[in-house]
């Protein structure tokens, strides 16, 4: 018998939802090897991070300021994954 405490709690979440947009999810899911479940909880969990990371704010004080604004504006060092990069035609060349 699993113990009770091992088996993590889950909550519902309830969708209305047109019938396109449920095709389009059923499709996409089926397409990716995941249950509709998996497909829209992955979506939805990317989409809530890129929402928080969108609000970070990072303080800094003048010095380390300037000093990362210095950094920003030096050219590129030179290394060769950088210069394949730059050799390498665009895909829609």
């Amino acid at each position: 018998m699993p113990n009770p405490t091992l088996i993590a709690r889950r909550d519902t979440l309830n969708l209305r939802i047109k019938p396109e947009d449920r095709g389009l999810i059923d499709r996409a899911a089926r397409l990716t090897g995941k249950t509709k479940t998996e497909f829209v909880l992955q979506a939805a969990r990317r989409a809530a991070e890129d929402a928080l990371l969108d609000q970070t704010l990072f303080l800094a004080g003048a010095e380390a300021f300037e000093a990362f604004r210095a950094r920003l504006d030096e050219p590129p060092r030179p290394n060769e994954r950088l210069r394949r990069s730059l050799q390498t035609p665009a895909p829609w060349e």
